[in-house]
């Protein structure tokens, strides 16, 4: 019997959650390795690895293949070209913060991506990041490869460089992505044949690899979905992050909890909401009152009463408003409010408070580089 042929797979961004989930796909026993792409944390991981601590599968060490310090170290130690005469990394999966207007994040993992030559074919490209519209830059730069799209819900954070966390949930949910709508949109004259039929079955099949190994690690909440459920699914999470996230910056720092039993903040926090869940099946062209429910995804009113026991929690946003670092307004704000001007669409919440964190951060950094400046023409 031939040998098989090792599965490697590199992780681009180890924070709390790349770790996690990277633990979780290694399996060197059956030949699937992942190595990380770290930052600051480099020196630490590369040397003792990965230490977990989690609530559902206790303590444990994770030692990855290989560790790398920026992607271009990973583009040179890329593996070389086994039996089948394909080199390079199978699967490239980003964790990163997504930050398109300082980053552009399909151009930065070119140097690990080999390019399919043919649709379908090259290293599967992987999207564990928030918002929407993310995946599109990655279709523009590699139109053949295949891309799954993972929206995931978990409680964890890198408490000291190697030293991971894992208070709650594990659930990753993932999905193909050939254009966005997949199959479900083509007309009835388009050909079984096309590309965007190639795309959504080979993105299909890494997919269910994808989930088969999480599981085999443990993960029993690893989520496949079609395209189309998959990108509901993140405009659910959406309702999450665009009412909450900028709401406790505008609002000067008010945690979930407090703000949601505040009337005023508790109303305009629905009101968001309710233009998301207005928005998303216009938008992905499915029947209007299909969305949230079809999916088992939970409506408004239940996220809000839960959210009401989220004491003491400050959503990403603010900690990144807070530190003084770039937010993802883009893809949780911006994207949505271009997606639905290009319809003909009104979200007066949304775009209210792109205009206003946008203007906020814009003015923020202007002076900051004015400030430094004035630093350097002091005598």
């Amino acid at each position: 019997m031939p040998q098989r042929q090792p599965t490697h797979i590199l992780v681009v961004g180890a924070g709390a959650v790349g770790c996690f989930y990277a633990s979780k796909l290694h399996h060197p026993d059956v030949g699937i390795f992942v190595s990380l792409v770290c930052r600051s944390n480099y020196q630490t991981i590369a040397a003792e690895g990965v230490q977990l601590k989690t609530r559902d599968f206790g303590e444990y060490h994770f030692t990855p293949h290989r560790v790398f310090a920026s992607i271009s170290d990973a583009g040179r130690g890329a593996p070389t070209a086994g039996p089948d005469g394909h080199g390079g990394w199978d699967y490239v999966i980003v964790t990163t913060k997504a930050l398109p207007d300082r980053v552009d994040d399909a151009a930065s993992v070119e140097h690990v991506v080999r390019q399919g030559s043919s649709p379908g074919t090259g290293t599967t490209i992987v999207l564990i990041q928030n918002g929407v519209g993310i995946e599109a830059p990655h279709r523009l730069r590699f139109p053949n490869n295949p891309i799954i799209s993972c929206v995931t819900v978990i409680s964890a954070e890198q408490v000291s460089h190697g030293i991971v966390v894992q208070n709650r949930w594990t659930r990753i949910s993932l999905g193909p992505y050939s254009d966005g709508v997949g199959n479900e949109a083509q007309s009835a004259s388009s050909s079984p044949s096309s590309t965007t039929t190639t795309l959504s079955n080979a993105s299909t099949e890494s997919m269910h690899l994808l989930q088969s190994w999480w599981a085999r690690g443990g993960i029993k909440d690893a989520e496949p979905h079609s395209e189309k459920e998959l990108q509901l699914i993140r405009w659910h999470k959406l309702t999450i992050n665009a009412s909450m996230n900028p709401s406790a910056v505008l609002s000067g720092g008010t945690g979930n909890a407090d703000m949601v039993l505040l009337p005023e903040l508790r109303m305009h926090i629905r009101g968001v909401m309710d233009e998301i869940f207005y928005l998303a099946p216009r938008i992905l062209q499915v029947r209007e009152g299909s969305f949230p429910e079809h999916l088992g995804l939970a409506s408004a009113e239940k996220i809000i009463k839960s959210t009401e026991r989220n004491k003491g929690a400050k959503p990403s946003m603010l900690l990144d408003w807070e530190a003084g670092r770039p937010m993802e307004l883009e893809v949780i704000l911006g994207n949505p409010v271009r997606m639905a001007r290009e319809r003909g669409l009104e979200c007066p919440r949304l775009q209210s408070m792109y205009a206003l964190l946008k203007a906020a951060q814009d003015r923020r950094e202007e002076k900051g580089k004015d400030a430094k400046v004035g630093e350097g023409s002091k005598l």
